[in-house]
């Protein structure tokens, strides 16, 4: 399935969470630190961002979906922070 982003919105993967600590014990999902860092996978019109990019975006950001069972973000481009090189 493709998911187009209307207008100035961008889909956005975000980069996997760590499901371990350091020491190796495992995190329980509600432990662990959401992710504000991400690659771009779709854009919309006028978008300040290109697929392939890596991104920061605002910490509480965007509506999370899933497709193919897997989780992305629909994020407005205002809440994109920087491209990461």
């Amino acid at each position: 399935m493709r998911v187009i982003p209307l207008k100035e919105r961008i889909l956005v993967k975000p980069k996997a969470v760590e499901e371990k600590t350091a020491g190796g014990i495992f995190l329980p999902e509600n432990a662990q630190e959401k992710t504000n860092e991400g690659e771009v996978v779709e854009v919309g019109e006028n978008s300040p961002v290109k697929k392939g990019d890596k991104v920061l975006f605002e910490a509480f950001a965007g509506t999370e979906v899933k497709i193919s069972g897997v989780k992305h973000l629909i994020l407005n481009s205002k809440d994109i922070i920087a491209k990461i090189e």
